[in-house]
């Protein structure tokens, strides 16, 4: 369902420019973007600091769109936003030492520090490939090409990319067997002499 609503600005922008144009279709996703800051705060008076940057990011190159009626600044949107997370989680983890992939998903598994920085690399170049890869459909096919890749492209291409980042993980949650005792769970991950190391988490 998150999902979903994380697709609410591009799906508009999508249909928008279908009926309408490029322009319309921005000012659009614009407007949706900001309904979409404001629902969730009304819901849970709490935004995710990822929501707040894609917001900053659309307005900023949005409005130049509009305002120079050139649809470049639009096409480089996305662009400038997977670079952007990519600049963050590399550098919140080379110079802070804080993994943000791992603080995003900690909580739902364990996994050794070597892989959390694994997975953490490869988001960074997953969204240096996706800014490359907008900025080449933008600038060398027609824009109908472009606003039906952003919508289903990109969605299809960070598809594959979490399936085989779930396939990769595979290997090292299956090494962490569950055990569920009065509310509590203790996970045993079995080292190579077949014993366990138990630890607990609440």
């Amino acid at each position: 369902m998150k999902f979903l609503f994380d697709l609410f600005p591009v799906v508009l922008f999508f249909l928008a420019f279908k009926v309408y144009d490029i322009f319309v279709a921005t000012a659009v996703a614009m407007a949706a973007a900001v309904l979409q800051i404001g629902w969730l705060w009304f819901r849970r008076h709490q935004v995710d600091k990822m929501m707040w940057i894609n917001l900053a990011v659309i307005v900023v190159f949005g409005g130049a769109t509009l305002v120079s009626q050139d649809e470049t600044f639009i096409k480089w949107k996305p662009t400038v936003l997977y670079w952007l997370i990519a600049t963050v989680l590399l550098i919140s983890n080379q110079f802070f030492k804080k993994n943000l992939i791992q603080a995003m998903l900690e909580k739902q598994m364990s996994l050794p520090f070597f892989v959390w920085n694994k997975l953490n690399l490869g988001w960074i170049g997953f969204f240096m490939s996706m800014g490359c890869i907008n900025i080449y459909v933008a600038f060398n096919f027609p824009i109908d090409t472009w606003v039906t890749f952003k919508l289903f492209g990109a969605t299809g291409l960070m598809l594959v990319f979490i399936v085989l980042q779930v396939i990769m993980l595979g290997k090292y949650l299956k090494d962490t067997v569950p055990i569920v005792i009065e509310n509590e769970i203790i996970h045993t991950p079995s080292n190579q002499d077949g014993q366990s190391k138990v630890s607990k988490e609440q």
